[in-house]
């Protein structure tokens, strides 16, 4: 394919890319992540979600891993902050009998202190005082986290020198937040993992969705890069990077917060 078809066709891939919920499926099977992952993150919230246990799933999306627990309704809360997405959760989550409820800052939660056993959260912001507050004692926070090093090597290749937009989303960091916050951890993993891309089109929507990762990609600004990743998919029939994801299991030990944390203004989100 010469380059004027090769740009008319990416370019097509960047204006398709739009989500709903956070649902990946216009490049199912032209990209992998994730499939090596040590651990569960569904199997680690059902060996601990009991059925009469108050549930909190914070950054919901489109409650597309919520609704897959099947956790009675009447027992089952979500946020979103995220508009579009916002609006789909009222449409789903809603007329099931879920207390959803729209809240885009992590650090202010619209439910009553010590309300849940269990918040979770995979791939979204949070507040560790704000946790601390909205959990009973004994409850647990679960979290599966994108970390800061997340896709560096492919943001490099095509927009080189860009800054980390979360450098202190890893283990180490977090881990010792949330000692510091009143929690004791139960369980913590980190990992770097392979990621594939099979067609250049997947990379260009991808990259297009995940902004926060690739701040200002277009095909046209990046179309040098995307030539060499093309050059790489017809040479070895995919183009590699590399995820940075970690897990903390961790449970509110008292009732009583840090001093010094009180009014803190909190800096995990």
């Amino acid at each position: 394919m010469d380059r004027s078809k090769l740009r008319e066709t990416w370019r097509a891939e960047e204006a398709r890319a739009q989500i709903r919920g956070w649902d990946f499926s216009p490049i199912r099977g032209r990209f992998e992540e994730e499939h090596d992952l040590p651990w569960s993150y569904e199997e680690i919230v059902r060996e601990h979600l009991r059925p009469d246990a108050m549930l909190l799933d914070y950054d919901t999306g489109g409650g597309e891993f919520l609704l897959s627990l099947c956790h009675p309704f009447d027992r089952t809360a979500a946020t979103e902050g995220y508009p579009p997405n916002a609006r789909l959760c009222g449409e789903r989550l809603v007329p099931l009998g879920i207390d959803f409820k729209p809240c885009a800052d992590p650090a202010a939660v619209p439910w009553q202190d010590g309300t849940f056993d269990i918040v979770l959260n995979r791939h979204g912001s949070f507040c560790t005082p704000e946790l601390f507050r909205l959990l009973k004692k004994g409850g647990l926070f679960i979290t599966e986290q994108v970390g800061g090093d997340n896709d560096r090597d492919l943001v490099e290749r095509v927009l080189p020198g860009t800054e980390k937009p979360f450098p202190h989303m890893n283990l180490a960091k977090q881990r010792a937040v949330f000692e510091e916050a009143g929690f004791r951890i139960l369980r913590a993993e980190e990992v770097y993992r392979p990621i594939f891309f099979y067609d250049v089109g997947a990379f260009v929507w991808f990259a297009k969705i995940i902004q926060w990762e690739f701040p200002g990609f277009s095909v046209d600004r990046c179309f040098g890069a995307l030539l060499a990743m093309q050059e790489e998919i017809e040479r070895n029939g995919e183009i590699r990077g590399t995820i940075h994801r970690y897990l903390i299991v961790a449970e509110k030990r008292g009732l009583q917060q840090p001093a010094k944390l009180r009014t803190a203004v909190p800096t995990d989100v």
